[in-house]
């Protein structure tokens, strides 16, 4: 015997129903949710320098070759954030025992501070590499994150005084390293049997990788037929920057654009290529203050800023005239930029054919050549990988 319900209820179930499948229907049509975008990988790297008399070669050198190291850094996929450090040491009595240049993504004005280290003092061959070491671990801004890959590379030619009183001994210095996940890597400058007895210690204490070298350092000047016409649009590029901000952040801006303005055209083409791969974020320097970059990335408007805060140039336009400037620059720029990619482009086949012509005359390992490969390896265990190309 068949149960009739009444029409109302038929209604409702129909009712029911329709919107059931109305909405089984609406979530069949909405598109995926995107899934998160993954966190860059990070690199933090500290170059521990000694800046005695007899480094000269190495320190003249490491000018010239820290933006190959910071562009070869940034190769990863995707592109990785960096920050680069720098502990200067000497030894008691000199001019100085340490001069800290703390952790920054701000490479043009790591490479500023670089500009200014000399070789000078020394006397006794010993130095203070325990201090140093000291402040490299416990002085820098280290990232705590696991994630995140910290090595120190210790570059010098001679033990430490391990006769200093109040001294960190680097066995002590080294574990409070390890905690921290920070791998200790040495290159010794020279043939100084203690430092090599050391030096290798040290990094199989601190986990990392000893590498003999020159004692300059067996830097190869890394030139090619396109870099004076990159070092010409770099400069280009840095007649583009318009400083905001404060006084000192404005002064900031203009005395780095003036530091790449003045680098040799291989270290001014190795810059252009941090930029070309995105290391600058489509800025001419690192760091923050370009009122273009920032126009351009979506940071800010011109309109956000005020008059006070533009250089004396910009501040006395009109308002109109001053939109008209700026827009002029950003297109100025943009034509500037492809232009670069091009030619960085061209420079990057000339540089990969050399190094496949050094490679079969055995030629020797280099301080940034032995700096990038312990990079790559010890990025590997990050999950950061580069191709076997450079």
């Amino acid at each position: 015997m068949k149960t009739h319900r009444p029409k109302s209820v038929r209604a409702a179930l129909t009712l029911a129903a329709l919107l059931a499948f109305t909405a089984v229907e609406a979530r069949a049509a909405e598109p995926p949710k995107p899934e998160p975008a993954k966190p860059k990988p990070r690199i933090e790297v500290a170059f521990v320098l000694d800046t005695t008399g007899s480094m000269g070669g190495l320190i003249e050198g490491a000018k010239t070759k820290i933006w190959s190291i910071a562009n070869d850094m940034i190769r990863a996929k995707p592109t990785p954030e960096i920050k680069i450090g720098l502990v200067a040491y000497r030894d008691r009595g000199d001019a100085y025992v340490t001069q800290v240049v703390d952790l920054s993504s701000d490479i043009d004005a790591v490479y500023g501070r670089l500009r200014e280290l000399h070789a000078d003092g020394g006397g006794d061959t010993p130095e203070s590499v325990n201090q140093a070491l000291a402040d490299a671990v416990n002085k820098l801004s280290w990232s705590q994150d696991r994630n995140v890959l910290k090595t120190v590379f210790l570059v010098g030619d001679a033990p430490p005084h391990m006769d200093y009183p109040q001294d960190v001994l680097y066995p002590v210095t080294l574990q409070a390293a390890v905690k921290k996940d920070l791998l200790i890597n040495t290159i010794q400058c020279g043939n100084d049997p203690d430092t090599a007895r050391i030096w290798q210690e040290i990094a199989r204490l601190g986990e990392g990788k000893y590498v003999a070298l020159g004692q300059t350092g067996d830097m190869v000047a890394s030139t090619t037929p396109l870099d004076a016409e990159i070092a010409k649009v770099a400069r280009d590029l840095g007649s583009t920057a318009i400083g905001y901000g404060d006084a000192d952040r404005r002064a900031a801006l203009s005395r780095k654009v003036e530091v790449a303005a003045e680098a040799p055209a291989p270290v001014a083409a190795d810059k252009a290529a941090f930029g070309a791969r995105g290391g600058a974020e489509g800025a001419v320097v690192t760091g923050e203050g370009d009122l273009v970059a920032d126009i351009a990335a979506g940071k800010t408007s011109l309109d956000k800023v005020a008059p006070q805060n533009l250089p004396e140039p910009v501040r006395a336009l009109a308002p109109e005239e001053r939109a008209d400037y700026v827009a002029k620059q950003l297109e100025k720029r943009k034509e500037l930029q492809s232009k670069m990619n091009e030619l960085v482009t061209k420079r990057d086949a000339y540089l990969a054919d050399e190094r496949e012509r050094l490679a079969k005359t055995g030629a020797k390992d280099s301080f940034d050549e032995k700096v990038t490969e312990a990079i790559r390896a010890e990025a590997k265990t990050k999950g950061i990988e580069y191709s076997t190309s450079k």
